[in-house]
């Protein structure tokens, strides 16, 4: 079986942070890759509360296209191509029939959620393991020590400590700058001349350097 780790989530967009720092945890875990499945949009708005969310053949092609570069990330459209979503130990269930020795990969952010959130945690620790990330200088150790659920799983709980420089990069922060982006770029086209839109187009920027 190839030894990977398997990453959930809406991914909506997928950031460097997410790239990156699976990646990481990768190496240090000695895996041979990373399987990212892209949750439902409806998911994502409906249970998650997420402000929007893009569709998911636009969250999938994004991954897809991320993964033609790097030979070490997997994408598997499972969850979304489901009638329902998916519960994350069905989709690592899923992942074993079909060849992938896994562990769940998250951010640590997630962890506080498992105990309330989440459902076949405990099967989930036992069969699979998980593999924590650090984000917003979360200490992870602390976290779980201080935490009688958490500690009565950290038996195999793996944590990752990754570059620091990727932990404040979060999904809704590069939404929200994209939202930004695209108000002044309207803004731009109303109120320059089409004639001078070269000053502000990234085509033209990229040839004067």
């Amino acid at each position: 079986m190839n030894k990977a780790l398997l990453f959930v989530g809406a991914f909506n967009p997928p950031t460097t942070a997410h790239i990156q720092c699976a990646e990481f945890a990768m190496k240090a875990l000695k895996c041979e890759h990373v399987i990212f499945v892209p949750s439902k949009s409806r998911y994502i708005t409906s249970e998650q509360g997420k402000d929007m969310a893009f569709d998911d053949n636009a969250r999938l092609a994004m991954l897809e296209k991320l993964a033609k570069t790097r030979y070490w990330m997997h994408v598997s459209d499972y969850e979304i191509l489901a009638p329902q979503q998916p519960r994350t130990y069905e989709t690592l269930q899923e992942m074993k029939r079909r060849g992938y020795a896994c562990r769940l990969l998250m951010g640590s952010d997630k962890l506080v959620e498992l105990e309330n959130g989440w459902l076949y945690v405990e099967e989930i620790v036992k069969e699979f393991g998980i593999a924590v990330m650090g984000r917003n200088s979360d200490d992870c150790q602390a976290m779980i020590e201080n935490n009688p659920y958490l500690k009565n799983l950290s038996y195999n709980i793996r944590i990752i400590e990754t570059p620091k420089e990727y932990h404040s990069i979060s999904s809704t922060a590069l939404r929200q700058a994209l939202q930004r982006i695209r108000q002044d770029i309207t803004f731009l086209d109303k109120a320059l001349p089409e004639e001078l839109h070269y000053l502000y187009s990234i085509e033209d920027r990229t040839n004067e350097k």
